[in-house]
């Protein structure tokens, strides 16, 4: 079941090989099981470095990174200098607690394509490398103590289709028990 439009794109990025950071575009293109087109994440196989080192044959859950602008605006308040792009994200929304959505969750961007929540981004080691203290800041802990992620969530291309800021955000939750978005 599609819900109506909740969000919207504030920015997307993209870059080749693996960095930290991405650079925004005016564009990008999402391609069905591969993720952000030139993006060095994208790929069938995981590609994230420490992962591949791993297990190579695994899929690639992280093809699409995004993250809300209210995360932003959050580390701002807190002294950050972030912008969209910095924190390796390839869409910043705005609108949606993405965080909040079950696995299994649709996103539709723009006019064509669709993506599926696959989990969220564990905060590393990387984010303190690129500004003191933005790991523990990209993490909270709820009543019960267990740690919750905010610097984040993956998805996977289901629909080609070409994204750009200021495209409206469709949610479409999942049928049957949903489950919430874990690290992946």
């Amino acid at each position: 079941m599609r819900t109506e439009s909740t969000g919207y794109i504030v920015a997307v990025c993209l870059r080749r090989g693996h960095h930290f950071s991405k650079t925004p575009s005016l564009s990008i293109r999402l391609l069905a099981g591969l993720g952000v087109e030139g993006d060095g994440h994208m790929g069938a196989l995981v590609q994230h470095r420490y992962d591949r080192r791993r297990d190579p044959a695994r899929p690639n859950l992280r093809q699409v990174h995004l993250i809300p602008c209210e995360l932003f605006d959050e580390l701002r308040a807190e002294g950050f200098t972030i912008q969209p792009g910095d924190l390796g994200e390839n869409v910043t929304t705005s609108g949606i607690e993405l965080a909040a959505l079950p696995t299994g969750t649709r996103l539709h961007l723009g006019m064509h394509a669709i993506i599926e929540l696959t989990g969220l981004r564990e905060p590393c080691v990387l984010m303190d490398r690129f500004q003191q203290g933005l790991k523990a800041a990209t993490q909270d802990r709820d009543a019960d103590g267990n740690v919750i992620c905010k610097a984040g969530v993956m998805a996977v291309v289901v629909a080609d289709g070409e994204v750009a800021a200021g495209d409206a955000i469709e949610v479409e939750l999942p049928a049957g028990a949903r489950q919430p978005l874990a690290p992946v």
